[in-house]
C-alpha cells in the first residue's frame, strides 16, 4: 500500500499540470451538469417504511386521490381581545372570510371552520381553522403564499389577534453557506499558527474546496435521479470539509518533515503521499463504512445523506492523494517554514528525530502517570455521560421557535385556549372497505376513540370519495411529546382488534405526533444493530491497519466513551436548557429522533480517524525498532501537534453550523464539536498513550496464525525503508530531473516547471 501510494505521489509531483488540469476539468464537468440538471422534487419515498404512522400516511395518500399525506398545512388561531368572543358577529363574519378566500385558492386541498368543526374554546376567547394544501410546504409558490397572508392580514384588520401554525407559511431554513464561511475562516487562523506559512495554511484550504465543490455539484447533478437535494447535501458539506482539511493538512505536514529530513521535492512528495496517505486511506474507510452503515437504519432519507457524505469523504482522499502533490509541486518551497526556507535543509520544524516538543513531553508525563490520567479520563467522560441516561426522542415543533415568530405564538395561543393537546393532534385512518355499513363504522371507532380516557375532542369524520375510507382527528389533552401521548397511542392502537371484529373496519393512527412516536422507538431498535455493524466492520479494518488485537478494542473503548459523553452534553443542553440560551436554542425539549444515531455514525467515524492518524505513527516506530514506550512518544512527537491542529479545525467546523437556523443542524453541530473535543483532547491525547503505557509491548500483540492470515497493507511504510535502503544512498533519492529541480539545493530555489 505505502508503495502504490508513493508512486502515485510521485507522479501526482511530476505531473503537476495533468492532474491539476483534470481535478479542475472534472470541478467544471460536474458544475455544468449541476447547473444544466432539473430541479429535484421530493420523490415519494416513505420516510420510515414499515412503522404504522408511515403506512396511514400512504394509505391517506392511495385513497384520498389528489391528496397529498405530506402536504402543507396552516392552522390559523384566532384570539378575540380581552373581554370579547371570536363567536361575536363581526369577528365570526372575519373568519368565516378567511375560510372561504383560503378555500377559493387551486391548491388548498380541503379548509375546516372552526364554527362546523368545533374548534373554540370553551370561554369563547380563541378559536382556530384548519387550511390544507395539495402540495408539500417546499412546492407552495410564493403567491400561494400570498394569498393566504393577504387573507390573515384582513382578519387581523377586524380586530382579532390572528396567527399562523403549520409548515404552510413556515419561514424555510435558508441555504447553507455563512457556516461553511465560518469554518473556513477558524481553520485558516488553525492551519497559520500551525504552520507559520500562508501558503501552507491555505494549500490545504484550497484543496478542501476543491473537494466540497466536486461533491455538492455531484450531488445537484444528480439529485433529480437519485431524489437528492440540497439538505441531504448538508452533511456531505459538514464533513467533505472537515475531513477534506484534515486529510491536505496531513500529507503537507509530512512533506513538510520529509524536506525537513533532507528529502528533495519530489521524493518528499512520494514519501509523504506513502505514509500521510496510508493513514489518510484508512481512515477515509473507517468513516465511509460509518457513513455508509446508516443505510441499516431504515430512513430513506439517512441513507441518502449518509451515502452521499460517504462520498464527499471518498472525494477528500482522492484529493489528499492526488491534487495536494500536485500543488505541493508547483510550489514546493512556498509550504515550507521561513526558517526552513532561509537556512538549512535539516532544519525541523516539526519536532524531528530525538529534539523534544510538547507532543512528546506530554507523552512522557502519561507514560510516568498512566493510572492517575486514565481513571481521570474515565471518571470525567462517565460523568459527562450520565445525563444520556435521560435521553428523550422527539421531533421538536413550533414549541422550539423563537417567541417572535407567529407558529410560536398560534402554539402559544393554542396551548393557553384549548391545552398543550391540541398543538399534538392525533390523525385516525378508518379503512371500512371490508365494513357492510362503513359510515356507522366509522362513527362506532370515532365514539370509541373519543371514550378512550386521555383524548378531550374528536373531529367529524371526512370520507374519500369511494365512501370506503375515512379520516378524523383526535386531540390528547397531553402535548405532543410527553409520556401521557405515548401512552394514549399506544392505548388507542390497543382497541384496534375488538373494534375490528365489531365493525369489519380497521384504523392506523398517524399524524405528526404519532409518526414521532414511531420514529423514535424504530430508531432506539435499530441503533444496537447499526452500533454492531459499523464496530465489527471497523475492528476488523483497524486489526489489519495496526496487526494488533488490543489496539482495535482500546479505538472502540475510547470511541464509546467519547460518543456517550457527548450524548450527554447534548442531553445537558438541549433537552435540560443548560446554557442554551447561549446557543441560540429559545426553548428546551424533547432530542431530535435521527440525531443519536447521526451523531453515533459520524462521531465513530471521526474517532477512528484520529486513531489512524495517531497510532499509525506509534506502529511505524515500534516497526522501525523502537522500544513500546518510546513509539508513544515518537509517535506524539511527531503527531500530536498535527492532530491537535486537526481536531481544532473539526471542531471550528462543525461549530459554525451551531448558527444553523434547522434545529437538527444546530444539534447536530454542537454534538459532533463537543464530540471532537472530548474524544481528540480526552481519548486520544490521554488515555490512548495511557491504556498504551500499561499494556507495553503486548499492546502489539497479535496470533502467529493470525499474522498470517491478515493481508500485509503497510502502513507503516516498511516497504518504503526498505525501498530507499536498497536505493543510491543520499538525501535526494530521486532520478535527477525526475522532479525538475534536483540539481539544486531544495531549500534555496523554487522548483523549475
Amino acid at each position: 500500500m505505502a508503495t502504490f501510494l508513493c508512486r502515485i505521489g510521485r507522479t501526482a509531483f511530476q505531473r503537476r499540470w495533468l492532474t491539476t488540469l483534470l481535478w479542475v476539468v472534472l470541478l467544471g464537468a460536474v458544475g455544468l451538469g449541476a447547473a444544466k440538471a432539473p430541479a429535484a422534487s421530493d420523490d415519494g419515498t416513505s420516510f420510515m417504511p414499515g412503522i404504522e404512522a408511515q403506512k396511514a400516511f400512504d394509505l391517506i395518500g392511495e385513497r384520498f386521490p389528489g391528496t397529498d399525506a405530506k402536504g402543507a398545512a396552516a392552522r390559523i388561531v384566532f384570539v378575540a381581545p380581552d373581554g370579547e368572543k371570536v363567536t361575536a358577529s363581526g369577528h365570526r363574519a372575519a373568519i368565516d372570510a378567511l375560510v372561504a378566500e383560503a378555500a377559493d385558492e387551486p391548491q388548498v386541498a380541503a379548509t375546516t371552520s372552526p364554527f362546523t368543526a368545533g374548534a373554540v374554546s370553551e370561554d369563547g376567547s380563541t378559536a382556530y381553522a384548519t387550511v390544507n394544501f395539495k402540495v408539500t410546504a417546499g412546492d407552495l409558490t410564493d403567491a400561494d403564499k400570498a394569498a393566504l397572508e393577504k387573507a390573515v392580514d384582513a382578519a387581523r384588520d377586524s380586530g382579532l389577534t390572528v396567527e399562523v401554525g403549520g409548515d404552510a407559511l413556515a419561514e424555510q431554513p435558508a441555504a447553507g453557506g455563512s457556516a461553511e464561511v465560518i469554518g473556513i475562516a477558524l481553520a485558516a487562523v488553525v492551519l497559520l499558527i500551525t504552520f507559520g506559512s500562508l501558503a501552507a495554511a491555505g494549500l490545504p484550504l484550497l484543496t478542501a474546496v476543491v473537494g466540497v465543490g466536486v461533491s455538492m455539484a455531484a450531488i445537484l447533478a444528480l439529485g433529480s435521479t437519485f431524489g437528492l437535494s440540497l439538505t441531504t447535501g448538508t452533511l456531505a458539506t459538514m464533513l467533505g470539509l472537515a475531513v477534506g482539511i484534515d486529510y491536505a493538512l496531513f500529507v503537507v505536514s509530512r512533506y513538510r518533515e520529509e524536506r525537513a529530513n533532507g528529502h528533495d521535492p519530489r521524493e518528499a512528495a512520494g514519501l509523504a503521499v506513502g505514509t500521510a496517505g496510508s493513514a489518510v486511506v484508512f481512515a477515509g474507510l473507517t468513516v465511509v463504512i460509518a457513513l455508509a452503515g446508516l443505510s441499516v437504519v431504515g430512513v430513506p432519507m439517512l441513507t441518502k445523506m449518509g451515502l452521499c457524505a460517504a462520498g464527499a469523504v471518498v472525494v477528500a482522499v482522492l484529493v489528499a492523494l492526488t491534487l495536494v502533490p500536485a500543488l505541493l509541486g508547483m510550489w514546493p518551497n512556498a509550504v515550507l517554514s521561513r526558517a526552513a526556507r532561509k537556512r538549512r535543509p535539516d532544519g525541523d520544524d516539526n519536532g524531528h528525530k530525538g529534539d523534544d516538543n510538547g507532543g512528546s513531553r506530554w507523552a512522557r508525563f502519561v507514560l510516568r502517570h498512566p493510572v492517575p490520567v486514565l481513571v481521570a479520563c474515565v471518571a470525567g467522560l462517565g460523568v459527562l455521560a450520565l445525563p444520556a441516561a435521560q435521553l428523550e426522542m422527539g421531533m421538536p415543533g413550533a414549541e422550539s421557535k423563537p417567541s417572535s415568530s407567529t407558529e410560536r405564538r398560534a402554539y402559544d395561543a393554542l396551548a393557553d385556549g384549548f391545552g398543550a393537546g391540541f398543538n399534538g393532534p392525533l390523525t385516525i385512518v378508518v379503512d371500512a372497505e371490508g365494513a357492510t355499513d362503513p359510515k356507522g363504522a366509522v362513527n362506532e371507532i370515532a365514539e370509541e376513540i373519543r371514550a378512550t380516557s386521555g383524548v378531550v375532542s374528536v373531529s367529524p369524520a371526512r370520507f374519500n370519495p369511494a365512501g370506503d375510507t375515512a379520516l378524523f382527528s383526535a386531540v390528547p389533552t397531553a402535548g405532543p411529546n410527553t409520556e401521557d401521548t405515548k401512552n394514549l397511542v399506544k392505548s388507542i392502537r390497543s382497541e384496534r382488534a375488538d373494534l375490528r371484529a365489531e365493525t369489519g373496519a380497521t384504523f392506523e393512527v398517524t399524524g405528526s405526533t404519532a409518526m414521532n412516536i414511531d420514529v423514535a422507538r424504530s430508531l432506539q431498535d435499530a441503533l444496537v444493530p447499526y452500533l454492531t455493524v459499523i464496530i465489527a466492520l471497523a475492528l476488523i479494518l483497524l486489526l489489519v491497519v495496526f496487526r494488533s488485537v488490543l489496539v482495535p478494542v482500546k479505538a472502540a473503548f475510547g470511541f464509546l466513551l467519547s460518543v456517550l459523553a457527548a450524548l450527554g452534553a447534548v442531553v445537558a443542553v438541549f433537552q435540560w436548557g443548560w446554557g442554551a440560551e447561549l446557543l441560540g436554542v429559545e426553548q428546551a425539549g424533547p432530542i431530535m429522533s435521527l440525531m443519536p444515531i447521526f451523531l453515533v455514525g459520524i462521531v465513530f467515524g471521526l474517532a477512528m480517524d484520529y486513531e489512524v492518524f495517531l497510532v499509525a505513527r506509534m506502529r511505524e516506530a515500534y516497526v522501525h525498532g523502537d522500544r513500546a514506550p518510546q513509539a508513544v512518544v515518537s509517535g506524539f512527537r511527531h503527531s500530536a501537534r498535527v492532530v491537535v491542529a486537526a481536531a481544532v479545525i473539526m471542531i471550528a467546523v462543525f461549530s459554525g453550523f451551531i448558527g444553523a437556523g434547522e434545529s437538527m443542524i444546530k444539534t447536530i453541530g454542537f454534538g459532533l464539536a463537543v464530540a471532537v473535543l472530548f474524544d481528540a483532547f480526552v481519548v486520544r491525547m490521554a488515555l490512548v498513550p495511557a491504556v498504551l503505557a500499561l499494556l507495553g509491548d503486548k499492546a502489539w500483540w497479535l496470533p502467529g496464525w493470525l499474522d498470517r492470515v491478515l493481508p500485509r497493507v503497510d502502513v507503516e511504510g516498511t516497504g518504503l525503508t526498505a525501498a530507499r535502503s536498497g536505493h543510491d544512498a543520499g538525501p535526494a533519492g530521486g532520478d535527477p530531473g525526475d522532479s525538475g529541480d534536483s540539481g539544486d539545493p531544495a531549500w534555496q530555489e523554487p522548483a523549475r516547471l
